[in-house]
């Protein structure tokens, strides 16, 4: 089975958990792709719901096939986010941000009731860090902010695209770290944010409610523990 047809399991799985009257979080990424397809399907049925989009791609996309938008200031809590990962460890501790959109999609997490990470199930692995951490920084002093950054025992690298320094949604920066074997990913992610220049970094730690993981067998849901009281 392909690689692809596990993503569409595990994106459809996901919208199915999206009730009438629900305000959305719609995340960024191929596998959310298709739950956004299937979204589009139950809306023209008759779902009635609002979205809020992580990113300005997830937002065209979801204009394209009429998924009604909402304020994206945020003003009410979310009743449920569908989003990628990059990366899943047993704990449901994430990498994400493979796409540039890690900032909107950790505010968007953290304003929901729920998060339903959709994943292949390639993703699953033992430990975090086989995929580089990407951390969120502003462009003044970059430089600056990946030496204290490469300080924390990683190599460190600036995200381009097309030989020019790949911008965030935010006009921001993104520096891919390289960490190998992440063992304390609580811990790494509050020593990461105290650096000056970092905006967000790419370790979503207690914020996950369910994995939805697509297998050659059908898609498998995995409950994660409680989430930390902010």
């Amino acid at each position: 089975m392909e690689i692809s047809e596990l993503k569409r399991l595990a994106g459809e799985r996901a919208a199915d958990y999206v009730r009438d009257g629900m305000a959305v979080g719609l995340g960024t990424g191929s596998t959310v792709y298709f739950a956004l397809l299937r979204l589009s399907e139950r809306v023209r049925a008759g779902l009635k719901i609002r979205c809020v989009p992580t990113s300005r791609a997830t937002e065209e996309l979801a204009r394209k096939l009429k998924l009604p938008l909402m304020e994206p200031s945020l003003g009410e809590e979310l009743d449920l986010v569908i989003d990628g990962a990059d990366e899943v460890d047993p704990h449901c501790n994430l990498i994400k941000g493979g796409g540039g959109a890690l900032l909107r999609e950790k505010i968007v997490a953290a304003a929901s009731r729920k998060l339903l990470i959709v994943v292949d199930e390639t993703k699953l692995k033992e430990h975090l860090g086989g995929a580089p951490l990407p951390v969120e920084v502003v462009p003044f002093g970059w430089r600056a902010t990946q030496r204290h950054l490469e300080r924390l025992g990683c190599q460190a690298m600036r995200r381009e695209q097309a030989g020019e320094p790949f911008l965030t949604d935010n006009g921001n920066y993104i520096i891919d770290c390289y960490f190998g074997k992440i063992a304390e990913p609580a811990a790494l992610e509050r020593e990461i944010k105290l650096i000056p220049g970092v905006v967000e970094c790419g370790l979503f730690v207690g914020l996950a409610d369910r994995i939805i993981v697509g297998r050659r067998f059908g898609p498998e849901e995995l409950t994660c523990p409680p989430r930390s009281s902010f």
